[in-house]
């Protein structure tokens, strides 16, 4: 594989650079660990938590929550059980609220279907709400320790650093050979943590690399986006349900018509439910 080229995915480089790539990896893991609540656990529906959290939310944040969140909802059936409401109140200040939905169905669906446990086949995991390819990859490999190369910021970060380091443009797909070659059958829990724990670090100390891959798009600004207006109107609803769409828009501080449009998108998703014009979350 020629590293000028990032659309050149005929051949890998001399075992030789892939074992001094792994092994500068390892070196870097073995020296600046991080800790975190959600490693070293046999749990996959605790790891699939963390892993949806974690997805475009800082570590810091998700810690506390982490933890909060499993003291609320310890097993796939008390997720299942529990009434949306509470669990999109919990899941408050994380961001991206489908999130919270997107984990709740996925826990009815584990107790439909799987019998109250998340299965350890990739195919059946990514075919739960909100499980894609990566999440799938990460439950199997930090919960199950089944080898599953995958690709998310951080793994692309490391990736297009050490092979890429002049291309731009790169799309993943001229990634993944490497990832599959260098991916740790023996510890594939321990080299996704390196994995992550290096791209975090190339991230701080150096320009981006991320940056220099087809995938990449800057994120727009929060605030006052509509994704801020939505937040503020659920996390109303959340604290006065039953009211109607006037008393929401005034705490918005917004025209009636714009969050009278914003209730309905947010029911269509099935954030809140209308009655008589008054607007509540649904109870499942």
């Amino acid at each position: 594989m020629s590293t000028s080229d990032p659309d050149s995915t005929s051949e890998l480089p001399a075992h030789a650079v892939l074992e001094a790539f792994r092994a500068a990896v390892w070196e870097h893991f073995h020296a600046n660990r991080r800790e975190m609540p959600w490693r070293d656990v046999d749990d996959p529906y605790a790891v699939l938590v963390s892993e949806v959290m974690l997805q475009q939310t800082q570590v810091a944040r998700v810690t506390e929550r982490y933890r909060e969140w499993l003291e609320a909802f310890p097993t796939v059936d008390a997720l299942a059980a529990a009434p949306l409401a509470v669990v999109l109140e919990h899941w408050q200040g994380l961001g991206y609220n489908r999130r919270a939905i997107a984990l709740k169905r996925a826990a009815e669906q584990a107790v439909e279907r799987f019998g109250g446990r998340l299965p350890c086949d990739e195919a059946a995991l990514r075919s739960l709400p909100g499980v894609g390819p990566a999440t799938a990859s990460a439950v199997l490999n930090y919960a199950f320790r089944q080898p599953s190369p995958f690709i998310e910021t951080n793994v692309r970060a490391v990736f297009l650093h050490h092979f890429f380091a002049d291309a731009d443009g790169v799309p993943d797909s001229a990634l993944m050979p490497l990832v599959e070659a260098t991916w740790d059958r023996v510890d594939p829990r321990g080299w996704g943590y390196a994995l992550m724990d290096y791209g975090v670090h190339l991230k701080r100390t150096a320009a981006n690399p991320s940056r220099r891959s087809s995938h990449h798009a800057r994120q727009s600004p929060f605030e006052g986006s509509k994704r801020q207006k939505r937040a503020r109107l659920l996390r109303a609803v959340l604290a006065d349900p039953g009211a109607p769409a006037e008393s929401y828009a005034e705490g918005l501080g917004t025209g009636l018509p714009e969050a009278d449009a914003l209730l309905h998108e947010l029911a269509i998703e099935g954030f809140l439910v209308c009655e008589d014009d008054r607007w509540t979350v649904p109870e499942r």
